[in-house]
């Protein structure tokens, strides 16, 4: 059965800002339906002008681009939360893609109804705003890590960066999150080779710092990770949930 917004699972995590039942009203009429994709469905494809939106309900994926050459970049990975195809909603064409990584249920919104959500409820448009903004914000940290620290450096950024991430919005046990990623799909994000990417993890699972194995990352020390990865302002800032 549909979930129902006032029953959403993710309005229990302290990541997220809290809804006014006036909020919780209009996106329930704003939202369509859900779908349940499996691992490896494509969710937005680069070029597309796809009529719906989506917020992750559960399961993770990834934004990417992929070159003429073939290769590609992991742009974020897609955690529950995060909503997705905005950027088609705005500029009519998506300039990346986002696949399944595990199996996802996502909630559906029409995006011809985007702009009756800026009319009707300002808020939520400022959400949008907000949110867009800490995207671009991410992706200047991402730029600054791959572009400047060395590869134990930017490692142990992504690491750290996804297990708080995971923390707040997933089920986790102590110092250990679900990781379902391979290590090839960290490589493209942080602009390493798969050798080197192998090579780095094994040095902070030598310094007891993260272990990554088996879908499964271990941070029994998140401040001295946090303090390798030169990350100057680690606590979440509590977002939107659209």
């Amino acid at each position: 059965m549909s979930v129902k917004c006032i029953n959403c699972p993710l309005r229990k995590s302290d990541l997220f800002h809290k809804m006014s039942s006036e909020t919780l009203e209009f996106m329930q009429r704003f939202k369509v339906g859900e779908m349940e994709v499996e691992p490896g469905t494509p969710l937005l494809s680069e070029g597309s002008n796809a009529p719906q939106l989506y917020t992750a309900l559960s399961g993770m994926g990834l934004r990417y681009k992929l070159l003429e050459n073939g290769s590609r970049q992991v742009i974020s990975f897609v955690f529950p939360g995060d909503f997705l195809g905005l950027q088609a909603g705005v500029m009519k064409e998506m300039t990346h893609s986002v696949e399944a990584t595990t199996a996802m249920k996502l909630c559906v919104f029409d995006r011809k109804e985007l702009w009756s959500l800026f009319r009707t409820i300002p808020d939520r448009g400022f959400d949008l705003a907000w949110l867009a903004a800490t995207e671009e914000r991410f992706l200047g940290e991402a730029l600054t890590s791959v572009g400047q620290k060395s590869a134990l450096e930017r490692m142990s950024w992504a690491l750290a960066r996804i297990f708080r991430r995971l923390k707040a919005t997933t089920p986790a046990a102590g110092d250990l999150v679900r990781l379902p990623y391979r290590q090839q799909d960290l490589a493209d994000a942080l602009g390493l080779s798969l050798v080197h990417t192998n090579k780095t993890l094994a040095k902070l699972r030598e310094r007891q710092l993260a272990t990554w194995s088996d879908g499964k990352l271990s941070v029994p020390n998140l401040a001295r990770l946090e303090e390798l990865a030169l990350i100057e302002n680690p606590e979440l800032p509590t977002r939107p949930l659209m």
